[in-house]
């Protein structure tokens, strides 16, 4: 009997048997209906089905890895999820503090948020937790919104605050992913960017020394706090450092520099021993500084602590709205963190997507990260997500699926169900470490982008990166943040309205043209005409310079010549519009190009059109353009305008 190739073919990864079945009933089942006619039902329902699982396994990715799961990949997953749960478990714990939250919230933040994205992320080895930039630009947030609200040092405050701008982060994002604005990761210039985490990295450092020195209180009487800036910060540490405590120095300064040189040790031996890299220094770290800190007692010299870690569990619902905040400044910061946080995000997710030649989405990363915040922040969770560290260790220890996150968010919720008490003594001078060394971690790429800038001449983007990184040392968070933001939206904007024109000149006595900027010893001009080719489309935002561009080319030849230069070219006559290249254009730019039109007729210069397309046809005869030039001014080719200008005598030479 025959099949439709559909019916015919092999079974789809998802409910395979399911197809299996279907494929076997579809054989017995008549080709024709007792009337003659083809029986149309049964094949809508299948089509239907099978859209339905095609679209499933598209939008929720778990549905397309998971009916092809193996042990052998659950043996990988597993052992990559607890190599990676050994790194993160410290290290949330210490982004907490950042986040001006209880400790316990930064372990929320790998549970909830992990666990969605497993489900719904493309990338199989990103891992969803807290970052040391989101969570400082969370406190921050946090302590200007409890200033407002006079509830500084509240903790039932923060975590209200904290969990409506993670609100907020989750539905931008979602929001971002729903109408495809997934090219955003390109929107921040990397030198602002650069500038503005460096700095970061700085003020996150310059704050953690006030605990490492134990300076926190005795600043915070003397008037210094986050309403100071960082070079404030700074020197008062410097003038006070005979005030620190010396125990709490020890301790602090001995766990920095142990992680400092196990890390540099780990990476020297990597290349020889791979096996090295998945050593969990930071959790070693603190197990050692636990122990030290029971054994000798430090709590009882003055060290401060974890202690008792409130919270625990599974994280409880509560609704992240807290009375008589700000929520245009709760707003605003999470603008920020949403695209800063996806920037880091899909860097990543590109990365290993490229690394293991399997496609992701930037759209549906958004959807996903999106979800995961905004389910998150219903949890006492603040914003999460992926890591660049991290997510190269879970890489690295084998992970094939996105499985490998949701067993590290388990057996985080392990950890918060029985765990909580070993933590008791550690030294919270060590937490400030680990977010140290996260901070150090920042800057790592610093050298590099400078060297970079200065080897191609990047003036402009060395000054924009250390206008944005001092802005945020001297000044605040908030103000490098602003000016971040608002000088790339600046320069997005710039670039938009710029309209790409160029200037064409003959390649000899051949009907050959060329940009004359390109080719300057090829192309001549042709005398008494300009040959200009449009080459974007042309819409309302870029054609408000297109009047004054033109006529900067008709004086000079080049756009790179200063305006108060005396005119270089000879008067013009004519002006040929190469506009094969012009997709497409809007009613505002029509309106513009009928009225450059107009002026150059009014000057008594023709305007002739070259391969106009024929999806513009019609607009060009709407708008009066082919009636106000001739309809004999459109031609397929520039030589053929030069032809016709020749032949009716329109003064070319």
């Amino acid at each position: 009997m025959s099949h439709s190739p559909r019916e015919s073919s092999t079974p789809t990864e998802f409910g395979s048997q399911y197809d299996t079945d279907e494929e076997q009933l579809t054989e017995v089942t008549p080709l024709t209906a007792p009337d003659g006619s083809a029986p149309q039902t049964n094949n809508r329902h299948s089509d239907s089905w099978i859209t339905f699982k095609t679209r499933l396994r598209y939008y929720v990715p778990v549905f397309s890895w998971l009916p092809t799961y193996s042990i052998q990949i659950f043996i990988e997953d597993f052992l990559a999820g607890l190599t990676v749960t050994a790194i993160l478990l410290p290290s949330a714990l210490s982004y907490s503090v950042l986040a001006k939250l209880p400790p316990v919230h930064g372990l929320y933040a790998v549970v909830i948020p992990g666990a969605i994205y497993s489900f719904l992320g493309t990338s199989k080895q990103l891992v969803i937790g807290p970052e040391a930039l989101v969570s400082m630009l969370i406190g921050s947030s946090v302590v200007q919104q409890q200033r407002y609200m006079d509830k500084e040092g509240d903790e039932v405050s923060a975590i209200l605050i904290a969990g409506l701008i993670t609100f907020f982060v989750g539905i931008l994002t979602f929001i971002l992913g729903i109408v495809r604005l997934g090219f955003l990761d390109s929107v921040l210039s990397r030198a602002l960017l650069r500038g503005f985490i460096s700095a970061v990295a700085i003020v996150i450092m310059i704050e953690q020394l006030l605990v490492m020195f134990k300076l926190s209180e005795t600043a915070a009487k003397d008037g210094i706090g986050h309403a100071s800036s960082s070079v404030e910060t700074f020197v008062y540490i410097i003038t006070h450092l005979d005030h620190a405590h010396i125990l709490t120095t020890m301790v602090s300064f001995s766990s920095l520099a142990f992680l400092l040189i196990t890390g540099f040790i780990k990476k020297k031996l990597s290349k020889r021993w791979p096996q090295v890299q998945f050593a969990p220094e930071i959790l070693i770290c603190v197990i050692i500084f636990t122990i030290l800190c029971n054994i000798l007692n430090w709590d009882e010299d003055g060290v401060d602590i974890l202690g008792s870690i409130k919270g625990g569990g599974f994280p409880s619902f509560q609704l992240p709205f807290p009375n008589h905040s700000h929520l245009r400044d709760c707003f605003e910061a999470a603008a920020l963190i949403s695209v800063i946080g996806f920037v880091e995000s899909i860097v990543v997710t590109k990365t290993y997507a490229t690394k293991h030649n399997y496609a992701v989405s930037a759209n549906r990363e958004l959807v996903a990260l999106g979800t995961a915040n905004l389910v998150g922040s219903f949890f006492q969770c603040f914003a999460a997500y992926g890591g660049m560290a991290r997510s190269g260790i879970n890489d690295r220890a084998g992970a094939k699926t996105q499985l490998a996150g949701l067993i590290n968010a388990t057996l985080v919720l392990l950890c918060l169900l029985f765990l909580l008490s070993a933590f008791y003594y550690l030294p919270k001078p060590v937490l400030a470490a680990i977010v140290t060394v996260a901070a150090i971690s920042l800057l790592e790429e610093l050298p590099h982008d400078l060297y970079f800038m200065y080897k191609i001449k990047a003036w402009k983007d060395f000054a924009l990166l250390f206008l944005t990184f001092f802005s945020t040392i001297f000044i605040s968070i908030e103000y490098g943040t602003l000016i971040s933001v608002a000088l790339s939206l600046i320069l997005v904007v710039k670039h938009s309205t710029y309209p790409r024109i160029t200037l064409l000149g003959r390649i000899g006595d051949t009907n050959r043209f060329k940009p004359i900027k390109d080719f300057p010893d090829q192309a001549e001009h042709v005398e008494g005409v300009l040959v200009v080719r449009i080459s974007e489309p042309l819409y309302f935002a870029n054609t408000g310079q297109l009047k004054d561009r033109l006529r900067r080319l008709e004086e000079f030849g080049d756009m790179s010549v200063h305006p108060s230069e005396e005119a270089r070219m000879s008067p013009i006559e004519n002006v040929i519009f190469d506009i094969e290249t012009m997709e497409d254009i809007d009613a505002s730019a029509v309106q513009i190009l009928l009225e450059i039109i107009v002026a150059y007729h009014q000057r008594g210069v023709n305007v002739f059109f070259v391969k106009l397309r024929e999806n513009q046809r019609k607009l060009f005869i709407r708008a009066g353009i082919t009636d106000r030039v001739g309809s004999d001014h459109f031609f397929k080719r520039i030589p053929d305008a030069l032809e016709y200008i020749n032949r009716v005598g329109l003064n070319i030479e």
